[in-house]
């Protein structure tokens, strides 16, 4: 049997989205009669990480329907993100002053049914929901070592109305832009 390993490459083209730093990639599944291996983080993978080295690792279980935000990193924490079961809706706002961006929101969907890493500059804000209904099991990696004495994180609450979107996704037409973030605005309308 062929090494798969050595046969295909495991990251994909990476996509920059709306709000400079915010990538996502695809992950390579690769399956055979054993099972499916992916390799989720190499510290070669230069497109995705830029500068970053990854000094630590977490894993976040959360509950379906919980809100995790919002929340950021002003010394210079990167987050990447990726759901191993579940599936989490993630958010990244811009509200700096003088920012080109500023009011922009993206809105990324991370599932256990394709695997992608999302890369999240520690400067906007950021948080998650889980969607669906199991708990959501989130590993994300990141570029700084958590300092229990003086954490770089910067916190307000989740229905904040002050966050209001001029653009989500880079669209301006969206019927959220204009009206304070809603993390249960149905996904329908």
């Amino acid at each position: 049997m062929q090494n798969y390993i050595t046969v295909m490459p495991l990251l994909t083209a990476v996509r920059e989205l709306p709000l400079p730093g915010v990538k996502l990639v695809d992950l390579a599944r690769l399956p055979d009669e054993r099972g499916v291996f992916t390799e989720v983080m190499r510290g070669d993978w230069k497109e995705l990480l830029g500068e970053d080295s990854i000094v630590q690792v977490n894993l976040s279980v959360t509950c379906p329907g919980i809100v995790r935000a919002w929340h950021r990193h002003l010394r210079g924490q990167n987050d990447y993100f990726i759901v191993v079961r579940g599936s989490i809706k993630v958010c990244a706002y811009d509200d700096e002053e003088g920012s080109p961006t500023k009011g922009h929101l993206v809105e990324v969907v991370l599932s256990e049914a394709r695997m992608q890493v999302l890369r999240v500059p520690g400067r906007y804000w950021h948080g998650f929901k889980v969607v669906g209904h199991e708990p959501a099991y989130l590993v994300y990696f990141v570029n700084r070592l958590y300092d229990y004495a003086s954490p770089d994180e910067e916190r307000r609450p989740w229905n904040d109305p002050s966050v209001i979107p001029v653009a989500v996704n880079g669209r301006t037409e969206d019927p959220r832009v204009g009206r304070p973030w809603d993390w249960f605005y149905p996904p329908h309308r």
